[in-house]
């Protein structure tokens, strides 16, 4: 078939969890089908990565996607004037809408694939574009979040009385825009179902939308081999984009609350935390915590700093969907400490494969265990490179996806 496939960010390099299940994906649909990929860049995307994404889809178009505060100003004028969430308000970009057009003149598409919830805008204009010479492509959505959820959590998670509100309105707006959503498509896939469970709240009554079967976000798990921890410095890595609030929110908690105990059982303990655009909050922490805890920021290679690691920590109290950079930590044999949401929607057993804790003197003891229990750390290294192996390597599982694609849009 010809596919027409849109992201929010270019899938690769795989840095970031949205950039790793759109790549996988892409890899398995291009193998058998041909893909047109039509993605939103950014000044920071190197250009090698649309070299190396030419050798796997047939062609890829891009359109720069802006971020400057008066566009998000604009965003929140929309949301306002519109009712639609600001989260999708501001990646409307009337360039993209455009070129889909110029695309759509000449170009046939059997499945318009719209990665993440901010792309279902795009899915839908080129249905309609295409719809003008007597063409429906099948549409898919592969929802990599119930994304309501968040803001949702991120309100209950507010300190301030009007931060909470304000996250309060973006939940009530985004519910009903994925609602809505989610009915237009022929086929919504989900990454976890838990996710897959809170999308289906928002339908008590029918119509329903046509949700498959749930499609975990994959990794190529044997990659990277597992390598010998350093006993020599107990190192604590987070890694993660801050824009995203859920990532800031949750590495301030943690440095805050839960690191200062874990200093106390060992001085030379250093948390490194990793991603782009941290927040001025943690780099007055690092500041006033000087030693303890490192924010490089965005680095190009991490593997540096997953080598010189012994325990990854994931100290979220709000988000959706998986984190991928548990995965990845199964995968490289680092024993990982998390809240009951950071691990959320993945095969996450306390004590196993892996420490649960969801207050700061919990995750603080969980760290401080695996940091100076070998035995332990090294049960929970190898149960995490069983579990991805097993369950979340992209050659195995994502096959799944065939059935998304060859179903009639009635037939669920």
């Amino acid at each position: 078939m010809n596919v027409l496939f849109l992201t929010q960010v270019l899938p690769y390099p795989l840095d970031a969890g949205p950039k790793v299940r759109a790549y996988y994906v892409l890899r398995h649909l291009a193998a058998q089908h041909t893909v047109t990929l039509v993605s939103f860049v950014r000044a920071s995307d190197p250009p090698a990565a649309l070299a190396h994404l030419r050798e796997v889809c047939a062609q890829v178009i891009t359109c720069p996607l802006p971020r400057s505060r008066l566009r998000e100003a604009v965003a929140v004028v929309r949301s306002g004037r519109r009712g639609e969430p600001v989260l999708i308000a501001r990646d409307w970009l009337p360039a993209l809408a455009a070129t889909l057009a110029t695309l759509l003149e000449t170009a046939r598409f059997d499945v318009v694939h719209a990665d993440q919830l901010w792309m279902a805008p795009y899915a839908l204009a080129a249905r309609s574009l295409a719809a003008r010479r007597g063409d429906r492509p099948r549409l898919v959505l592969d929802q990599h979040n119930a994304v309501y959820l968040i803001p949702r959590r991120m309100a209950a998670a507010a300190r301030s009385p009007l931060r909470r509100l304000v996250w309060q309105r973006e939940a009530r707006l985004m519910a009903r825009y994925e609602a809505r959503t989610c009915l237009a498509f022929d086929r919504v896939v989900t990454v976890t179902e838990p996710d897959r469970q809170a999308l289906r709240a928002l339908f008590p009554t029918p119509p329903r939308p046509a949700f498959t079967e749930v499609i975990p976000i994959c990794i190529d798990a044997h990659a990277v081999p597992a390598r010998p921890r350093p006993a020599d410095q107990p190192g604590i890595l987070f890694l993660g984009g801050m824009h995203w609030p859920p990532n800031s929110e949750g590495v301030l908690w943690f440095g805050r609350e839960a690191l200062p105990a874990v200093h106390a059982q060992f001085p030379t303990a250093v948390f490194w935390a990793i991603g782009r655009q941290a927040p001025a909050a943690l780099a007055a922490l690092a500041l006033h915590q000087r030693g303890v805890i490192q924010a490089p920021g965005y680095v190009d290679d991490p593997e540096p700093h997953w080598a010189k690691s012994r325990v990854f920590v994931v100290p979220l109290l709000a988000g959706g969907g998986m984190r991928v950079k548990i995965l990845d930590a199964w995968a490289r044999g680092l024993p990982v400490v998390s809240t009951t949401i950071g691990a959320e929607g993945l095969d996450a057993r306390d004590g196993d494969n892996l420490l649960l804790a969801d207050t700061p003197a919990a995750f603080a003891q969980a760290v401080n265990r695996v940091l100076g229990d070998a035995a332990l750390a090294a049960r929970l290294s190898e149960a995490g490179r069983r579990t991805v192996a097993a369950q979340y390597d992209w050659r195995a599982v994502y096959p799944a996806w065939d059935a998304v694609y060859a179903a009639a849009p009635d037939a669920a």
